[in-house]
């Protein structure tokens, strides 16, 4: 009978990651096209390949676990373009549903045929607060320049996450 106790304590004490990676949830890019010719199929095209290339991008930076949010979720909690970008809160709260730590919502907004922005807010599920703002300017429509401009903002979403991650255990009991 101690073998037994023995062993569940081991498997209690051992079986629970000391150091978890982040879960990031990425959600759906929104155009903001304020052009002459504004929502072209290949804008759509070009911001709908926006989620999936941050997701592989962050993927590759690091032990980070991407944790999925169904576009019919998305779509539910959303009253309209920018509602998820501007209300933290319910952002945070979607992520929370999905077991996310932290929530990616970002826009493609497009004012010019030769430039636009990738626009995206870090958030953090657990105080629902803005854990940083991250706009990344896109110059041309090439889908190399979608990419590098991703991989920037990618960099810059993990590094504020290492760096909050870092400063919370600094200040744990």
């Amino acid at each position: 009978m101690k073998l037994i106790g023995l062993i569940f304590w081991f498997y209690l004490v051992f079986s629970h990651p000391v150091n978890a990676a982040p879960r990031i949830a990425v959600l759906n890019f929104e155009l903001l096209d304020v052009t002459l010719l504004p929502n072209a199929p290949e804008e759509l095209t070009r911001t709908a390949s926006m989620k999936p290339l941050l997701e592989q991008a962050i993927s590759r930076l690091g032990n980070y676990e991407i944790v999925q949010i169904s576009i019919n979720d998305q779509n539910t909690a959303t009253a309209g373009v920018g509602y998820l970008f501007n209300f933290n809160d319910i952002a945070a709260k979607l992520g929370k549903q999905s077991g996310a730590d932290w929530v990616v919502v970002g826009q493609h907004s497009k004012h010019s045929f030769l430039y636009s922005y990738v626009m995206a807010h870090l958030i953090n599920v657990k105080n629902q607060n803005l854990a940083g703002d991250f706009p990344t300017e896109l110059k041309g429509t090439h889908p190399k320049v979608t990419e590098r401009g991703i991989n920037a903002l990618a960099k810059k979403l993990t590094a504020r996450i290492m760096q909050l991650a870092d400063s919370s255990l600094k200040h744990a009991p």
